[in-house]
């Protein structure tokens, strides 16, 4: 007996933060209506889609990784020994590179363009930083994005005061505001990070992953249903609306038709196109403008500060709170947004040091806004097949001159930055292989009106078939540097809340015709 329902009211393809979301506010403002979310990845956490930074044991954190990386499982990734080296292709822990098709002849192409196949997608590791967009940065067509940016933070659980209490905090903030602030107004000035952590009752942090975000509210309700290793082959089209997914059970190798009266796919900004494609759903803009971030890291060692001492170390690999997370905010005439965060904190090894004492090190990161391009793009294949069995992609990706320009400006600063904070860790920084940032963008891209230059409404249906949603980064229709994942999650707030309006008057109008037909029964 296959384990999937026959039919749901909405299936949800992927279990990522906006994913999460739909199931969420559907949760909260359409009660009863029922939910099945679909995963291709496996459990790795306790409860369903919580961070493997939360997991204590060091050996059971690493197992849960591999679980992740799916086809990619026990390559090399940058949290192997060693400080990560120019031209080495790794993928950071827990996810896997694109094998192929990554690169383009006589094009830069993404090198460690990514994945992750688990519940909670990438927010299972990711570093729960959840910057405000700013400036050109901000959709221009959404009035109420504050609001929503608001109803984001609230489901992501972000706070800017968990590591107020870290030796250095407030020193890195200092030196670095010394260097960068002059000509700043107050919202871009250096600030704290705001971040998708909390702090519980006994003084310990929680990094926030899908769990977060669905909530006791949503694993509570019993209209709601996560099936996790089941891969959505495509959707099910019929006279030009969605409903329902072909699902294949990867533990049993046997595909359902699950039939639904909404469908929503939040895969990720590469596979939710893909899944759209599979599905016979190729609109002009499908794909296209896929926007990166390119990034460029450095080390510095503080000054003038003590280490802890042996007996303040936390065990097991767990985070040592010297430094914090600080934030360099994007501006328009300086296109890039920076983290700096203390080494442990950070997902990309910058030093040799062994061992590295905690806290005494600085990572710094600088994400640039990308030149927005019709011809940076996912193609997908007819003909060949990924590991998964669905079509094939190739990415075409060029930088532009004003992308190289943008660039040089950033490793110009973040040389600056690092020697306000400290002594810099090598003669220059890095920069990062194209795709590493994980936060590509565009190719599901929101549009204000069906031109042919996005895929979807600014409530997230795709133009031109009824019922079908997509969610997360790919949604994203500006140039960006600051991490996507709030602006995502505030997204699916929109077109969540427009389901549940939509299902509720349904809903409500099958019982207003019901209790009409009932009293006219009634009437001699």
């Amino acid at each position: 007996m296959s384990r999937y329902p026959d039919s749901v009211d909405v299936a949800i393809v992927g279990s990522g933060p906006a994913g999460a979301t739909y199931a969420r506010i559907l949760t909260e403002e359409a009660p009863g209506v029922t939910v099945a979310m679909f995963e291709v990845g496996p459990t790795v956490s306790d409860p369903p889609g919580a961070h493997v930074r939360n997991i204590d044991d060091a050996e059971a954190r690493a197992e849960a990784q591999r679980r992740s990386e799916g086809p990619g499982a026990g390559a090399a990734t940058v949290s192997s020994p060693g400080a990560v080296k120019s031209g080495e292709r790794r993928a950071r822990a827990g996810t896997y590179l694109l094998p192929d098709g990554f690169q383009a002849d006589g094009e830069d192409g993404m090198p460690v363009a990514a994945f992750s196949s688990n519940v909670g997608g990438m927010a299972a590791h990711w570093t729960g930083a959840c910057p405000r967009p700013l400036g050109s940065e901000r959709i221009p067509f959404l009035p109420d994005l504050d609001e929503l940016l608001d109803e984001g933070d609230r489901l992501l659980g972000v706070t800017t005061d968990a590591f107020d209490a870290a030796p250095f905090t407030a020193l890195v903030r200092e030196r670095l505001a010394a260097a960068v602030d002059e000509g700043r107004v107050d919202e871009t000035r250096v600030q704290r990070m705001p971040l998708a952590v909390h702090r519980r009752d006994d003084g310990r942090l929680v990094w926030s992953g899908s769990d977060v975000v669905l909530g006791d509210v949503t694993r509570g309700n019993p209209s709601f249903s996560l099936f996790d290793e089941s891969l959505v082959m495509r959707v099910l089209i019929e006279d030009g609306r969605a409903v329902g997914v072909a699902v294949r059970d990867l533990r049993s190798g046997e595909t359902h038709e699950v039939r639904a009266r909404r469908v929503v796919v939040a895969a990720d900004a590469l596979r939710t196109p893909q899944v759209l494609w599979a599905s016979g759903v190729r609109p002009a803009a499908l794909g296209r403008m896929l926007n990166d971030q390119t990034q460029v890291v450095y080390g510095a060692r503080l000054r003038d500060v003590e280490p802890p001492a042996e007996d303040q170390l936390p065990a097991s690999g767990a985070l040592s709170e010297q430094s914090g997370v600080s934030w360099v905010p994007f501006t328009d005439a300086l296109p890039f947004h920076g983290q700096v965060m203390q080494l442990d904190a950070s997902p990309v090894p910058l030093a040799d040091d062994d061992p590295v004492v905690p806290g005494s090190i600085v990572g710094l990161g600088l994400f640039c806004a990308k030149d927005l391009q019709w011809d940076d793009r996912v193609e997908f294949s007819d003909t060949e097949r990924d590991s998964y069995g669905m079509p094939a992609m190739r990415l075409h990706y060029t930088l532009t001159d004003r992308d190289r320009a943008v660039l040089d400006r950033a490793q110009e600063e973040i040389v600056a930055m690092a020697r306000a904070v400290g002594e810099p860790i090598g003669d220059r920084p890095f920069t990062m292989p194209l795709g590493a940032s994980l936060h590509y963008q565009g190719t599901t891209r929101m549009g204000e009106a069906d031109d042919g230059l996005s895929v979807c409404s600014p409530d997230s249906e795709v133009w031109g078939v009824r019922g079908l949603s997509v969610a997360g980064n790919g949604l994203i229709p500006t140039a960006t540097a600051c991490n996507p994942t709030l602006t995502s999650v505030a997204l699916a707030v929109r077109g969540a809340r427009r389901l549940a309006r939509e299902l509720a008057y349904v809903e409500n109008r099958h019982y207003d015709v019901g209790t009409k037909q009932k009293e006219s029964r009634r009437t001699p």
